[in-house]
């Protein structure tokens, strides 16, 4: 295993050598021209957007086939994300990489002081992650430097998100850590702009929908809270401890959690609308969900992923696996796409639950996958990124 990461490190150098670093002095316009002819060509935020729909407009075929891979020395649990045809990922080895999207080659390593398992925020050419070292990190996105660190006092598991200030002119970054605390840090600075405190750690991503901040968390509530101010609007008791991510369409709220349930929450009247599990079968939801116009996946520890009604809460398929489903699948245009700890990643028909493809990787899949163009990109715990295309 180090013996192919010192050629993909050495590969890497020469290409920047002999070239000049052309990759890494190429403008957005140019960079812009490399990407997939087909589809979406980005997915610069865990889940996709800003609400964490977990949706793609992208087009796959049904026939995917192994295009790379890109080994690093950890396990990797951190999810990828895409912007100007370049990739970037955490892994446990305590890299943050990035490579090129068509064809897997090395461009920069950061390093920090702790595993990655959060995927990285890009915004404005620059990566925002954190690491369990407590850290988050502001790095240049083109050349891989550093430029500003935030301290936390406690591990950052969860990825960052963004919204703009009230007169546009700033960008604020929002993200939870094991202390508890949820914070929101100047983009450019990283100075910070205000924390807000819960009972206990801040596992998952936050939502964002209209400058409302909407996150769960160990304390098992959902908190949504106003993005200028930092100040709570309401919680609302979901019964069990949210260790996924909050996704968010208008005013309703998803999320899985501990206790074996998939809910959904109406923020403007702050209570819960439907919860959707099985009694007898059903296990934990450490997954995040995938919110379709009128469906939402989600992955479970029972080994299936379920599809339900949006507005009910109805059960409508279930897809079985051999493993728990920890990744947080992605809607993409009638297909879902899921990974699961039996080391297959499954494209899966959205209407009926029947399966379309798998790959058998041969190692367990934690992290979510990335859509963009016509291709799939997602981790194992073998330290390797996949890229499926046609």
């Amino acid at each position: 295993m180090k013996t192919a990461f010192m050629k993909q490190i050495a590969l890497g150098t020469m290409i920047i050598m002999g070239m000049m670093c052309i990759t890494c002095q190429k403008s957005k316009e140019e960079l812009a021209l490399q990407a997939p002819e087909t589809g979406e060509s980005e997915w610069p935020i865990f889940r996709g957007d800003t609400r964490l729909s977990g949706v793609s407009n992208a087009t796959l075929s049904d026939s995917l086939r192994l295009r790379w891979t890109f080994q690093t020395e950890g396990e990797i649990k951190s999810s990828v994300v895409i912007e100007n045809s370049t990739a970037y990922f955490g892994s446990s080895d305590g890299n943050i990489y990035a490579c090129r999207l068509d064809n897997g080659t090395w461009v920069w390593t950061f390093k920090t002081n702790g595993d990655v398992e959060a995927a990285p925020l890009l915004l404005d050419e620059t990566i925002y992650v954190g690491s369990l070292d407590g850290t988050f990190y502001a790095i240049d996105a083109i050349n891989g430097r550093a430029k500003w660190k935030y301290q936390t006092e406690g591990q950052i598991t969860g990825s960052a998100n963004w919204f703009p200030s009230k007169d546009g002119q700033k960008k604020y970054v929002v993200f939870g850590s094991y202390d508890n605390l949820l914070h929101c840090v100047d983009s450019q600075t990283g100075v910070k702009k205000w924390t807000f405190e819960t009972a206990s750690y801040i596992n998952g991503s936050p939502g964002i929908f209209e400058e409302k901040i909407v996150f769960g968390g160990c304390d098992e509530l959902v908190h949504t809270v106003e993005g200028q101010s930092g100040e709570e609007i309401g919680a609302v008791d979901v019964g069990s401890y949210v260790a996924g991510s909050v996704a968010v369409s208008d005013h309703y709220a998803f999320m899985g959690h501990y206790d074996a349930k998939l809910v959904c929450v109406d923020l403007e009247k702050e209570q819960i609308k439907w919860e959707y599990g099985n009694e007898e079968s059903g296990d934990a939801f450490f997954s995040s969900p995938a919110v379709g116009e009128n469906v939402v996946v989600i992955g479970s520890r029972d080994g299936s992923v379920h599809c339900v009604e949006k507005a009910s809460g109805r059960g409508i398929w279930q897809f079985r696996t051999r493993q728990n489903v920890d990744s947080s699948p992605v809607i993409c245009n009638g297909r879902v796409i899921a990974g699961s700890e039996d080391g297959r990643l499954y494209l899966i028909n959205l209407e009926d639950g029947s399966l379309i493809w798998s790959y058998e990787i041969g190692s367990r899949i934690i992290g979510s996958p990335a859509v963009a163009g016509n291709m799939i990109l997602i981790g194992a715990q073998d330290g390797r990124i996949y890229a499926f295309g046609t």
